[in-house]
Order: structure tokens, then C-alpha cells, then sequence
């Protein structure tokens, strides 16, 4: 009876399917049997995205190769799909490899997939498929809206829904954050994380970011951002107004108070600590305004701002100087004049060119009579010459040289002497 290619290829599965019972269930992904090699990859894959699973041969003897699914049905037997799965591609087929593609992932193909050698006994080699699932988009969650200055807050991040477990990392502005972090296993095995961060603010942490990062194999830049709202007591700074200089008297005062807080002062005092403000004083809004001032009005005073979250304040002391007194006008030194501010006389002008004047003299006086010196030693310098020893230049040795200049000293009527 004539046996159909049909019949055949069930035949031999069969074949297959009895003897890979016997085989013992190993966990090697790459077994060697009389010099053949059959090897796969694990493979890693985004829920929804393709995996590629690749059954490799080496020194293939007519072998042939199948690949089961984690229930060990066949999905490709050669080139030949017998599963009714349409996500299963062959991609590549030849002696050496079988490869076959899944699209569209989804969790339910997670597991073992085996590769089968159909030799004597066959071999396998096991490729599992990872499927991971990236969460949701955070949530991130503040304990209170708004927080005051020295006050602890807590914020929240949730990251729902992922395989495996997100890690939850905090950043406020360039500072990490460490935060306690829970861990809830939910359905199918999946994961949702919570993770909470306590920290004290302070007035410079108004208006930073604080941002949840999700880290995932699945998942980049994944994070959740709030900024933070802090309330702080104000900021006060008086500023002189009126006059640049000294306060002297007869002179008015206008003092400005700036302050600044979260939320904006709702009240600010001038006041004079342990006594009373002038009573012609004048106040509007922030400023303060004095008019002909007097040294009974020396003190302090004291700019008081507050809002809901408290007070604070900034002082000025007064000092009234005596009223400046009119000077003459200088006749010879004007820039010898007397400084007001600061009591003391002004330091004389130095005249350098009078003084180079007399140094240039000087020295003049001191080269006209270097000159005068020299030519009188040049005019008076001379050499004298006597008869004494006339005859000594003439001798032939130092004996007679005597002899001729003592003999000289007879002739004293020849003697002269010259001058030059």
C-alpha cells in the first residue's frame, strides 16, 4: 500500500513524539552528540513586541530540526508549521538553522521553547522567552499642598503594573532623595510599586522640582514631577532714602522698608525701640519720613513686617551730627579743607614739580662745580726738571749715575729750572 508525503510526516512525528518521551528533561541550552551541536538563545522581549527564536545546528548529518512550544507542541517541523498560529513566521530554514519568528508578545507565551535534533536518541536545547511589561505612568502624590518652613513633608509615587518590579528612584532639584520603598505582587505576576520620601523644607526649596524616576528594562525616561510650595516669614531690609551722607541736623529722613514672604506681608509697623516716634513723623505704607531732625531724635527704629507664617524685622540707628558750619574761603591751599564726615583734616597736596625744580638745581650746582675743579687741577698740573742730575741720564751704570749727580751740586750757577 502507498504511503502519502502526509501520512509519512505524521508517521515520523509520532516516531518523535514516542521517543522524546523517554529523553531525560535537562536545562542545558547546547548539547554535543557525536559531534553535533544544537544551541538556542533566551530571549528578553517587550510585551507586544516580536521575538525571534533561532535553532542552530552544527555539523548536521540530515538531521532534522523542530522547534515545540512550552507545552511541547510542535510549532515548526522543518519548514512545515503544524500549529494553527498565525503570530508563528519561519523566517529561515536550512540544514543548520531553524528560525522562527512571534509577533504581537503577549504574557500568555512566556515559558521554555524547545529545540529538537530528531536524531538517535534526539537532542534538545531550550530557549526561554522573558515577556516584560513596562508600568503605567507614575503617580506622584503630596501629604499637603503647601508646606511651611521648617515643616517635614511626604510625598508619594506609584508605579502600577509592571514585570518585572519597577525601582523608584527621588531627585530634588540636583539632590537625591532616599525614599522606603513597598512592593505588591498583583495579578499574573505582575508588580506595582510604592515608594514614599519624608525630608524638612526650607524657604530655598520654594518652586523645586521634585521628581519619581521609574527604572524598568522596559521602560526609559519614565518619571513624575512636582514642585514644591513652601510658605516663609518675610524678608526686611530698610533702605535709605534721603540723605546719601550723614544725618545732620535740620536735615529730613526718608526710610524705605522692602519686605519679602510667601505669602506677601500683610502688615508692616515703624516703630522706635524704647521710645517714642517723633510725633511729626510721617509714615506711609513702608516709608518713614522725618523732617527737620534733631538730636533728640537719636535711637533705633525698627521696621516690623508679618504674614501668616510670622514676623520679622530690621533696624536703623540714627545719629543726628551737629549742623556743618560755614568755612572761609581758601586763599592759598583750597584743598586743604576739613571732612566733614569723618572729622579730621584732609592731607596736604604735595607740589612735585617744586619740589623736581630744587632737585634739578642741585644737581646743576653740584655738575658746574665737578667742571670748575677739573680744569683748575688740569691748569696746574706740571713736571720740574733740575741740573741736579743732569749727568746721571748719561751713565752707563747706577755707581756712576752717583758720582754724576754729586758733582752736579758743584755748579750752581748752571742750575735752572723750568716750569711748564
Amino acid at each position: 500500500m502507498a504511503i502519502t508525503g502526509s501520512g509519512s510526516l505524521a508517521i515520523s512525528l509520532c516516531v518523535f513524539v514516542i521517543s522524546a518521551a523517554f529523553l531525560p528533561k535537562g536545562a542545558a541550552e547546547t548539547v554535543t552528540v557525536e559531534g553535533q551541536n544544537l544551541a538556542t538563545d533566551n530571549i528578553s522581549v517587550i510585551e507586544g513586541e516580536m521575538a525571534t527564536i533561532s535553532c542552530r545546528v552544527k555539523n548536521n548529518d540530515d538531521s532534522v530540526i523542530q522547534l515545540l512550544n512550552p507545552n511541547r507542541q510542535t510549532i515548526y517541523f522543518k519548514d512545515v508549521r503544524p500549529l494553527k498560529d498565525s503570530r508563528f513566521q519561519l523566517v529561515n530554514f536550512t540544514d543548520n538553522e531553524l528560525r522562527v519568528s512571534l509577533s504581537n508578545v503577549s504574557l500568555s507565551d512566556e515559558g521554555r521553547y524547545v529545540c529538537q535534533l530528531y536524531t538517535d536518541p534526539p537532542q534538545e536545547a531550550y530557549a526561554d522567552i522573558t515577556v516584560l511589561v513596562p508600568p503605567g505612568s507614575p503617580i506622584i502624590e503630596s501629604r499637603e499642598e503647601v508646606v511651611s518652613e521648617g515643616n517635614e513633608t511626604e510625598l508619594t509615587c506609584t508605579a502600577i503594573g509592571s514585570k518585572p518590579a519597577a525601582s523608584i528612584r527621588w531627585m530634588k532639584g540636583e539632590e537625591e532623595l532616599t525614599g522606603d520603598a513597598a512592593v505588591e505582587e498583583t495579578y499574573d505576576r505582575m508588580f506595582t510599586v510604592t515608594s514614599r520620601v519624608r525630608f524638612s523644607v526650607t524657604k530655598e526649596d520654594d518652586g523645586v522640582p521634585v521628581d519619581c524616576i521609574i527604572d524598568h528594562p522596559a521602560a526609559k525616561d519614565l518619571l513624575a514631577q512636582r514642585h514644591l510650595e513652601v510658605l516663609y516669614k518675610p524678608e526686611v531690609k530698610i533702605v535709605v532714602t534721603y540723605p546719601e551722607g550723614l544725618t545732620r541736623e535740620g536735615d529730613n529722613l526718608d526710610l524705605t522698608c522692602i519686605a519679602e514672604g510667601k505669602p506677601h506681608p500683610h502688615q508692616i509697623n515703624w516703630l522706635r525701640v524704647d521710645e517714642e516716634v517723633p510725633p511729626h513723623a510721617v509714615v506711609t505704607g513702608s516709608d518713614l519720613y522725618i523732617e527737620n531732625l534733631n538730636k533728640s531724635y537719636n535711637g533705633t527704629y525698627r521696621c516690623v513686617a508679618s504674614n501668616a507664617v510670622g514676623e520679622a524685622y530690621d533696624d536703623y540707628i540714627l545719629y543726628v551730627y551737629d549742623a556743618p558750619t560755614p568755612s572761609p574761603t581758601p586763599t592759598t591751599n583750597p584743598a586743604n579743607t576739613q571732612d566733614s564726615r569723618a572729622g579730621e583734616g584732609a592731607p596736604q597736596k604735595i607740589d612735585h614739580a617744586v619740589i623736581g625744580g630744587v632737585v634739578a638745581v642741585v644737581m646743576f650746582a653740584i655738575l658746574c662745580a665737578l667742571i670748575v675743579l677739573g680744569r683748575y687741577f688740569a691748569r696746574h698740573k706740571g713736571t720740574y726738571f733740575t741740573h741736579e742730575a743732569k749727568g746721571a741720564d748719561d751713565a752707563a751704570d747706577a755707581d756712576t749715575a752717583i758720582i754724576n749727580a754729586e758733582g752736579g751740586h758743584n755748579n750752581t750757577d748752571e742750575k735752572k729750572e723750568y716750569y711748564i
